[in-house]
């Protein structure tokens, strides 16, 4: 089973849905020792970086605790930033920290808006299981203002206003700053390949 966490800032039910489509049902656990039956971790989020102060203490460390017994960890557009050390929105909340680095604010550049809503491409500069199938410049769904720094974990970047990291993969952590569950056949081809880490 994977556990979808629920720290009152994602629209769980469309991840579920996404989930489904992929071929894997989630539970939300209630406490941090349900992880224990735990083949996958899902952080979903959307807003602000401080909603993830919810995740401190406990949950953190039975996160961290899990993925330190190789269970794969999947962020999505929040909850990819919270695998960074923190975030210039949030200043005193302190991300999971198993990536290197501070997520910033995307500049405002000439007519491009902030937050980056909509559909962009991704640049894939390395194999990835969690990107496998995935075509170079596919089109996928972001809506964020903050976002990630291009690291050597990044399995695909995107650019509005400034390259960002749109894809991360250490080892069985992966993340995503877009939305696979709205993003077609490519996002559930996403979903479906870290179904496929959690079985392996």
């Amino acid at each position: 089973m994977i556990a979808l966490i629920d720290y009152g800032a994602g629209n769980l039910t469309s991840v579920r849905k996404g989930f489904a489509a992929a071929g894997a049902n989630l539970f939300t656990p209630v406490e941090p020792s349900d992880l224990e039956r735990a083949r996958g971790i899902v952080v979903p989020g959307v807003g602000n970086f401080a909603a993830t102060a919810a995740l401190e203490g406990t949950w953190t460390s039975a996160i961290r605790g899990t993925v330190d017994r190789g269970v794969p960890l999947l962020g999505i557009c929040l909850g990819l930033q919270w695998l960074f050390e923190g975030s210039d929105e949030a200043p005193g909340v302190t991300g999971l920290g198993v990536i290197a680095g501070r997520c910033s604010r995307l500049p405002q550049a000439g007519s491009l808006k902030v937050p980056h809503v909509g559909w962009n491409s991704l640049h894939m500069p390395r194999d990835s299981r969690l990107l496998h199938g995935v075509d170079e410049s596919t089109q996928v769904y972001f809506t964020h203002s903050y976002a990630a720094p291009v690291t050597h974990e990044a399995a695909a970047t995107c650019e509005h206003g400034a390259v960002f990291a749109a894809a991360v993969e250490a080892n069985h952590v992966f993340g995503v700053q877009f939305h696979p569950e709205k993003s077609s056949d490519a996002g559930i081809r996403i979903l479906r390949n870290f179904v496929a880490a959690t079985r392996s």
